[in-house]
């Protein structure tokens, strides 16, 4: 069997079209979905980039590996100490050796390694091709490797191949010419003028008032996009970037599937479709950013086309939840490996080859480099606790109805106390379970004691020119607060 899986940076299903989306995002991506299976509550368990992946590709939740943050101790794999063998155990238990202890040749095209100096997500992996621009490669930098490769292996049995797309992560730098394929289609109702001054009297990195960043300074290499949303013709500049971006994604995408099919192997290969995490566009006023652990950050597509396994469930739609270090398991599961023990990923085998639709009773998912959150998504609930606000007007608790409320715009956690606490009973079982297994306690305490997450570390010089920027642009109250209150939530967030 021959495995391609699709890694595209940044991509939220919900701006899918085979998701429901409005616009027409992703027409080779629908292709897939409707001759395999698609998944709509699949959450990697820890966001963003860094911690995502390695969650992934070492099967193990990052409060087990220490890994949560983007910098400082906790966004480095710990060492195994004197009892460490010849090779480590986390190298010999990761995806990529586990794939080729089950007969695979393994390879990985992407620069995310190198990035993030995160090399555990290839340990394992035959080869690797890092294509050099740190994560700012578009889509036609990444297709033309992945088509040599496959030029010269396609044909092979038994491979793994790894494609990391980079649209639509910002910045949004898609070629000129590709040009804007929604500029006549509106977005979203939700988004309101209402909510756009809501959102500019509050505060944020990469907040309506600062898009880039901690400005409002968008950089040349931009070719769609605004530094600041004051209304919603603003609001539809930027979110066009971001469609385009993954419509750009998508084109690359049936580029890989024309390959497949020209050299004979589309029949005989299994296409999964993925994403590290998703990307908030307007949700808790963030825009085109990763910052906290949420249904927009943390919610990832999931596809899978498989050969032999999805026939009889073309178009399947899959609703139970499950982490994205479920996969790996299902991989093993499929393909006759064995999953190491370490493991904490639940195998989904069935829910592909049958029509049954079963997932875990509730799932709890962390944020640490923008933010320190820890959230449990459960019946139509999710509950966020923040420990870090990251820079945010975030108060301690928010309870969302996802069903109702997918955007997250109205926080329930005073009028439902009783599901509040449903929330937090489960995530303090759910801390309780894995401390036994967790290799350096509790990694978000290390967060804190260190000042903070990368981006928003208390005291650092980005911290301190954000509110020099707050008490610029006549924000000054906020400035004050964030130098009183450093990370901590200032609400609670059951305020009458």
């Amino acid at each position: 069997m021959r495995i391609l899986y699709i890694d595209i940076d940044s991509l939220r299903p919900d701006h899918l079209s085979c998701y429901g989306y409005h616009r027409q995002t992703s027409p080779n991506i629908d292709a897939l979905a409707a001759e395999g299976v698609r998944f709509t509550n699949f959450y990697c368990s820890d966001s963003p980039c860094l911690p995502s992946r390695t969650a992934l590709f070492t099967g193990m939740f990052g409060i087990r590996t220490g890994v949560v943050n983007h910098g400082g101790d906790y966004a480095d794999m710990p060492l195994e100490g004197h009892d460490r063998g010849f090779r480590t155990r986390v190298a010999q238990e990761s995806f990529g050796s586990v794939l080729r202890r089950a007969g695979y040749h393994t390879c990985m095209i992407s620069p995310f390694p190198n990035r993030h100096t995160a090399y555990q997500v290839s340990f394992g992996f035959s080869e690797t091709y890092d294509t050099g621009k740190g994560g700012l490669e578009n889509a036609d930098e990444m297709y033309p490797p992945a088509k040599a490769w496959l030029d010269a292996n396609g044909r092979k049995d038994n491979w793994f191949l790894h494609v990391n797309f980079w649209d639509p992560h910002t910045p949004y730098d898609h070629p000129a010419a590709f040009g804007n394929p929604f500029a006549d289609e509106p977005i979203e109702e939700w988004i309101t003028q209402d909510l756009i001054d809501r959102q500019n009297a509050s505060y944020g990195p990469h907040g309506a008032m600062d898009v880039p960043g901690y400005d409002d300074k968008l950089p040349p290499i931009w070719t769609m996009g605004v530094g600041h949303i004051r209304t919603a013709a603003d609001a539809k500049t930027h979110m066009d970037g971001y469609d385009t971006g993954i419509r750009y994604a998508d084109f690359y995408v049936g580029k890989l599937v024309d390959d497949l099919k020209r050299l004979g192997i589309y029949d005989d290969t299994v296409i999964i479709v993925s994403a590290d995490h998703g990307e908030n566009q307007g949700e808790l006023n963030i825009w085109g950013d990763h910052q906290t652990a949420d249904h927009i950050t943390n919610r990832v597509p999931l596809i899978v086309r498989w050969p032999g396994v999805t026939d009889g469930q073309a178009g399947g739609v899959r609703n139970g939840l499950h982490y994205h270090l479920d996969l790996p398991a299902t991989l093993a599961d499929l393909l006759g490996g064995s999953q190491p023990e370490a493991w904490d990923g639940a195998s989904f085998a069935r829910d592909l080859a049958g029509s049954s639709d079963n997932g875990r009773d509730y799932l709890v998912i962390s944020q640490g480099a923008w933010s320190c959150q820890r959230s449990v998504r459960w019946d139509n609930w999710l509950l966020i606790r923040t420990y870090h606000t990251g820079l945010k007007d975030f108060p301690a608790y928010m309870l969302f109805d996802i069903e109702a409320d997918p955007h997250e715009t109205t926080n329930l956690a005073a009028a439902r106390p009783d599901v509040l606490g449903e929330g937090l009973c489960l995530v303090d079982e759910w801390v309780g379970a894995q401390m036994y297994r967790s290799q350096r306690g509790d990694p978000f305490w290390g967060v804190i004691a260190e000042g903070g997450p990368l981006h928003a570390k208390t005291g650092s010089a980005s911290w301190d020119a954000y509110l020099a920027r707050l008490r610029a642009s006549g924000r000054t109250h906020h400035a004050e607060s964030l130098d009183r209150y450093g990370g901590r939530p200032v609400r609670s967030g059951l305020e009458s």
